[in-house]
């Protein structure tokens, strides 16, 4: 499909609302995904941090 202008592309033959509402939400669920992810990862990489400090730590100690 070939457009005029700009603000035809943008409509989509009507459409526009329904097309832009799609790719923003894809685009909000997959960036949504992406932070999740590296902010569990974060979490959990801190806890083992933590664990692993506790557990050398009553190892020294007689």
């Amino acid at each position: 499909m070939q457009f005029e202008s700009m603000i035809e592309f943008v409509a989509m033959g009507g459409h526009g609302l329904y097309v832009w509402l799609a790719y923003g939400t894809t685009c909000a669920v997959l960036i949504g995904s992406v932070l999740s992810v590296r902010i569990a990862a974060k979490k959990q990489m801190q806890q083992l941090r933590l664990v692993a400090f506790h557990q050398t730590r009553c190892k020294r100690e007689p």
